[in-house]
């Protein structure tokens, strides 16, 4: 009976340890859709840290690449095609900062082929062809933009790292002085301390394509959801929010431009050349970029 007893309690005292055993190692392990994620490059110094992982969501292939950056005030870049004159191959620009080691595609932009533009902008579309999309643009400190009673929509960085606005004043923006913004449409602010805020009615936040989506879970660490359409699908921002809101806690989750613009670009230590992870062609206005 003795024996009984102690070998019950035993395992009652190992249950909680073998639960804990039973945990997914990754967030793919426990989605019965996804493939087990592969891990395609890592990075590791004393001041970059990241990991890019392969695998299968929606049915389409995506890459999540977590980032641990030391100074997200000097390590996180920006660099830009010329302004209203065209856009260019991410990695053209990405060879204007040589000690990069990370790159996305940044802002949306306007051009002939898609020459909408906001209906609180002044002016016309061809005042804005191949300039980033937002009422507010700094480039390395530069003001290129200040639209007056337009409220900003998109990123900055400060001092403190990646920010993101939500119809903030332009004054309340500069004010931080900002090295750097990225922009896109007014419903790309996703989601904010891990809760959805895409516009209800908005008929893009349905639509599947190629996403480029960042995700700041501290100062120092962000996560970047890249969707391909190399199944011909892509992905939805709806169904972003899902897989964010499941498998982790953020502070804020930002929709960068996608489509066709869509980048996700690497080089290993070391190493001078970058890798292309996603489709050939892209054509940007700016990119976001981590450096040592």
């Amino acid at each position: 009976m003795r024996k009984k007893l102690l070998s019950l309690l035993l395992c009652l005292a190992l249950c909680p340890l073998a639960a804990a055993a039973e945990e997914p190692a990754s967030f793919f392990d426990d989605v019965k859709e996804n493939t087990v994620g592969k891990i395609v490059r890592t990075y590791d110094s004393p001041t970059l840290k990241y990991t890019m992982e392969r695998f299968a969501y929606e049915k389409e292939i995506c890459f999540l690449t977590r980032v641990w950056v030391q100074d997200p005030a000097r390590q996180i870049r920006k660099a830009t095609s010329d302004w209203q004159k065209n856009v260019k191959l991410p990695q053209t620009i990405a060879k204007q900062i040589p000690e990069i080691s990370l790159a996305v595609n940044g802002s949306g932009f306007v051009s002939p082929q898609y020459p909408e533009i906001p209906d609180n902008y002044p002016g016309k579309s061809e005042d804005y062809y191949y300039t980033p999309l937002g009422s507010v643009t700094v480039t390395d400190g530069k003001v290129l933009r200040n639209l007056e009673g337009v409220p900003y929509y998109g990123l900055t960085l400060d001092a403190d790292g990646l920010q993101m606005y939500v119809g903030a004043d332009n004054e309340e923006v500069l004010a931080t002085e900002p090295s750097q913004t990225w922009s896109f449409y007014t419903g790309c602010p996703m989601m904010r301390d891990n809760e959805d805020i895409l516009p209800e009615e908005w008929d893009f936040a349905d639509n599947r394509a190629a996403r480029t989506i960042i995700a700041r879970t501290d100062r120092n660490n962000y996560l970047i959801l890249t969707a391909t359409c190399e199944r011909g699908r892509g992905i939805s921002l709806r169904r972003a929010v899902v897989f964010f809101q499941k498998y982790f806690r953020t502070e804020w989750v930002y929709n960068l431009d996608g489509g066709m613009s869509s980048a996700l670009l690497s080089r290993k230590r070391e190493k001078k050349n970058m890798r292309l992870f996603t489709e050939k062609g892209a054509r940007v206005v700016d990119i976001l970029a981590f450096t040592e």
